[in-house]
């Protein structure tokens, strides 16, 4: 099984988690940079996926901390584009 097909299988667990950072305040919070900084931070060294329960188990478990520093770096990242004047 690949990632995306994984993904639609732990899909609830990963709305549940955008819920519950939703409920803590970080409005802008979303399934797919919840997915990204799972993939790209609990997951980046693995070869192939995890067991199911072992994938839903690490989504349930993303706390507020880990998935801010993740945004933060990635929001480094990209590039900065200046407003452009009115």
């Amino acid at each position: 099984m690949n990632w995306d097909e994984l993904r639609e299988y732990i899909q609830p667990a990963i709305q549940s988690k955008v819920e519950e950072f939703h409920l803590y305040g970080f409005n802008r919070a979303n399934e797919n940079e919840v997915w990204d900084c799972l993939k790209k931070k609990k997951w980046k060294k693995l070869e192939e996926p995890k067991p199911l329960r072992d994938m839903v188990n690490d989504v349930l478990r993303l706390s507020t901390t880990e998935y801010m520093s993740f945004i933060t770096v990635e929001a480094y990242r990209e590039p900065f584009v200046f407003p452009s004047s009115p």
